[in-house]
């Protein structure tokens, strides 16, 4: 291991559940390999812009083709993709929105996930080709998710599941902050459940 990629996405900063339990594995991993390198990616303090005309018609138009603009567009792009690519692991604190992720990881997304680059197309399918690597959803959400009545109403964790492996990261850990606004001591219950699972997690990395 060389390098961990961890993206936060909480526009409540310190505050945030999310953010706290992410970079507590960060450092768990750091302190069981101390020469990796933590690129740590704040979302919400420098939100990528959503994809505009000249991103989508970049890219479909050659490097050496395209506008100052279109090339502009794409600039982000390319230096959240190597981000990505060079990670080992890639650690991600969510908080639930509207039963979703945030905007601004769906707009990470939009700029990650390109043809050529992160997937490309086959015989097969569609091919992933970050393989190899382990992604890690820290996912917070102020009910209770993954069982029961609200169960449906999860599309936070399937979400990212899904366009994870996509692009190849298949092997994802789930370490679930929940109920956190369920009584008085929710998010203290709910922070030490998350402990709990981030040392089975690490506990892998030893």
């Amino acid at each position: 291991m060389k390098n961990i990629l961890l993206i936060q996405s909480s526009p409540r900063g310190g505050e945030s559940l999310s953010p706290k339990v992410a970079q507590s594995i960060a450092d768990g991993f750091k302190k069981r390999h101390p020469d990796v390198q933590l690129t740590i990616r704040d979302l919400a303090e420098s939100p990528p812009p959503h994809v505009s005309q000249a991103f989508v018609v970049g890219l479909s138009t050659g490097p050496e083709q395209r506008t100052p603009e279109q090339a502009r567009a794409l600039a982000l792009s390319d230096v959240l993709i190597d981000e990505l690519i060079a990670a080992d692991v890639v650690v991600f604190a969510v908080p639930m929105h509207n039963f979703g992720p945030p905007s601004t990881l769906k707009a990470w997304i939009d700029h990650v996930v390109r043809a050529g680059r992160t997937f490309a197309y086959s015989n097969n399918g569609p091919e992933g080709l970050l393989k190899g690597k382990r992604a890690i959803l820290v996912l917070a959400r102020g009910g209770v998710y993954s069982e029961g009545p609200a169960r449906p109403f999860d599309f936070q964790e399937p979400y990212l599941r899904t366009i994870l492996g996509f692009i190849g990261l298949t092997d994802i850990e789930v370490v679930r902050i929940e109920g956190v606004a369920v009584g008085a001591t929710g998010a203290e219950k709910a922070l030490a459940s998350a402990m709990v699972q981030s040392n089975s997690v690490l506990a892998k990395a030893a």
